[in-house]
């Protein structure tokens, strides 16, 4: 099985889009592009928000990820979680795929006798453990994320230690939104490091609107920008093998 490149988008906010588009169809058009969006909603110790709590599902749902409701002091470890939990999620899918075009329609891991189905598992494990992965980590910043942000820049921090220990290669990006002028700024451009958070985050401006819709539509972009410029770098290389250069 191909390892190719996992792909993911990972949402932290603490309440509901009250600008532009839907994120739910935002998310779904980045999940067709073969982008997963994971959703971590962080919440008030009292009471939350049903709509709120109902979107932030609806969005990981849509985006082929996953959701966690967590407390600013549990978000450390939920991170880390989500992250890998999401990279097993998706090669399990692709796994899933390949069953049915040997075995036929409907058949999945489960359906696998015990034996057949654990060495999948570990097939499974080995790969998201392997394969390539591209992260951008987008935070929401309306004024009510003033008190998390300190508790997000930490949990960012473990997950670069976590995910350095994989065998695969794996690069970061990380946007806001609002942004300034635009619905995401990009405060750090793809890198293999996130220690640079400690001053980035330092920096950050709150605003009142929540644009999730506009924000992860964008993200695609960075994306994109992303696999053009490797695209470029690679028939650079290829050209020069040609021709001796």
């Amino acid at each position: 099985m191909r390892k190719g490149t996992l792909r993911q988008i990972l949402l932290i906010t603490d309440g509901c889009s009250n600008q532009g588009e839907s994120p739910i169809e935002a998310a779904a058009l980045l999940f067709e592009y073969g982008i997963v969006v994971n959703v971590i909603g962080i919440i008030p110790e009292q009471d939350c928000n049903h709509h709120e709590l109902r979107e932030i599902e609806e969005i990981a749902s849509a985006g082929g990820g996953i959701s966690e409701i967590v407390y600013a002091k549990q978000l450390s470890h939920t991170v880390q979680m989500v992250t890998r939990k999401a990279m097993k999620q998706t090669i399990q899918g692709f796994v899933n795929k390949e069953l049915q075009q040997i075995l036929g329609e409907g058949k999945y891991t489960e359906d696998l006798p015990p034996e057949q189905r654990g060495q999948v598992l570990e097939v499974v494990e080995e790969i998201s453990e392997s394969a390539d992965l591209e992260v951008f980590i987008l935070i929401d910043t309306s004024a009510s994320m003033q008190d998390k942000l300190e508790p997000i820049k930490e949990a960012l921090l473990d997950l670069q230690l976590s995910l350095h220990a994989r065998m695969g290669y794996q690069e970061f990006a990380l946007g806001v939104f609002p942004g300034k002028g635009k619905a995401v700024e990009l405060l750090i451009d793809w890198t293999t490091k996130l220690n640079a958070l400690t001053k980035v985050f330092t920096q950050l401006r709150l605003s009142g609107v929540t644009p999730t819709g506009p924000a992860l539509r964008e993200t695609r972009e960075y994306f994109r920008q992303k696999r053009s410029f490797r695209d470029r770098v690679k028939d650079e290389e290829q050209h020069r093998e040609k021709y001796g250069l």
